[in-house]
């Protein structure tokens, strides 16, 4: 079963690939990473996160997936919106949104309903609060 801190290192680990994903990690982006997520409870989780997978220079690729996957088997959170607005606030952080921003966070949202609509399909699904 997947805790809330291994959810927030998740957070961390997709807003990295988010940021990421055009090439190059930005300081505008980084900023706004700091700025919007600075009074969340779980703030210093989500950007230790971050730094982790920059300081470990992991590929978008890895980020994403391990990040995916983490989410996929927490199951359903109502934190999931603002995780997704959050992403698109760091991509449009510099420049705007990117082609390659835009698909890491499109597929996340696809891949993650996809899995849970399966798992409801099943009877699998388990809501947390």
């Amino acid at each position: 079963m997947v805790s809330k801190v291994e959810l927030y290192d998740a957070f961390g680990e997709l807003m990295y690939a988010v940021a990421k994903a055009d090439g190059l990690i930005q300081t505008e982006e980084v900023n706004a990473l700091n700025e919007l997520v600075g009074n969340h409870p779980w703030a210093k989780e989500i950007v230790w996160s971050f730094k982790y997978e920059e300081g470990k220079k992991k590929t978008v690729e890895q980020a994403y997936e391990k990040a995916l996957y983490t989410c996929q088997q927490y199951g359903p959170s109502p934190e999931y919106p603002e995780l997704l607005g959050l992403l698109n606030d760091i991509a449009a952080a510099s420049e705007g949104v990117s082609l390659e921003e835009k698909q890491i966070i499109q597929n996340f949202e696809k891949e993650l309903r996809a899995k849970f609509e399966k798992d409801l399909q099943e009877g699998k699904l388990i809501i947390r609060k």
